[in-house]
């Protein structure tokens, strides 16, 4: 006949071991990731994509950028989907001549754009014969080798006048949109490249710009193909652009596509990816 089982006198019953997982940890580890990603994406670095050629050679239609948040400080514009429990900037900081910055578009709707910062408060800006003029003094520019941008299926060549187009063909058969490149230097140094795509375009030849207080004044890099300030809103321009409508300075180019992927066929991704592109720096 079987003993039962012999219990020390004074010994505590041990409690039950709690399982690891489950379905209360798992959720937690989710809302962990989830408020981690929010606080990341509103206080930190945002994710955006180049939609238009018109910041063309620096950016290309195709390519994935990380935009610091902090630079400029916070507005209702900068946070996700516009919720902010404040009106104006807090913790603002000026941006400087020269950065690329991405902002809201101030006409209205959720729309973003990246273009260029050339005119801070109380600047004059004036485009003569294509040249930029700030200040009353031209702002020095240098003619440098032609861009030659790869045609792709989402980077075509696509010109403002296309009677000035033209395509090249290297030794391999690969076609290139050919565009004028110059070497654009504002005061202080800072120098970056444009495109000049013609002489005696819509944007060739303007008033003089006085830029208001607490606004900045926009530029595409390709400037016969960029909507920017130097066109008002009623025409599909930025106009002036309020300081609260900044969102962050661009950061880094963390990955770029010729468009050539296909969902259905993984191995297409890595084949469409532009790899010279991933790691710039602005």
């Amino acid at each position: 006949m079987a003993s039962e089982p012999v219990i020390e006198a004074g010994a505590a019953a041990k409690p039950p071991k709690k399982r690891k997982g489950g379905l209360g940890e798992t959720t937690r580890f989710l809302l962990f990731v989830f408020l981690f990603a929010i606080v990341l994406r509103s206080f930190i670095v945002a994710p955006f994509v180049i939609p238009s050629g018109s910041m063309l050679p620096r950016m290309m239609i195709g390519d994935f950028l990380f935009v610091a948040k902090w630079p400029y400080g916070y507005s209702r514009y900068s946070m996700p989907f516009g919720i902010a429990p404040f009106g104006g900037r807090i913790l603002a900081s000026p941006p400087e001549r020269g950065d690329v910055v991405v902002f809201r578009y101030p006409g209205g709707g959720d729309e973003d754009y990246v273009k260029r910062l050339i005119g801070l408060p109380g600047d004059r800006l004036q485009v003569r014969e294509g040249a930029l003029w700030l200040n009353g003094k031209p702002v020095p520019r240098v003619r440098i080798a032609d861009y030659l941008m790869p045609v792709s299926p989402n980077s075509p060549c696509r010109y403002v006048d296309p009677s000035a187009a033209r395509v090249v063909t290297d030794p391999e058969g690969k076609r290139f949109c050919a565009y004028e490149r110059y070497r654009e230097t504002l005061p202080g140094g800072r120098s970056y490249n444009i495109l000049d795509q013609m002489d005696e375009g819509p944007a060739d030849n303007s008033q003089v710009f006085t830029v208001p207080a607490g606004n900045y004044f926009m530029m595409g890099d390709n400037r016969d193909d960029s909507e920017d300030s130097r066109f008002p809103r009623e025409e599909g321009g930025v106009g002036y652009l309020p300081g609260e409508y900044l969102i962050g300075r661009a950061l880094i180019t963390f990955f770029s596509t010729d468009g050539s992927a296909q969902w259905a066929k993984p191995w297409t991704w890595l084949s469409a990816a532009r790899w010279e592109r991933i790691g710039e720096t602005f």
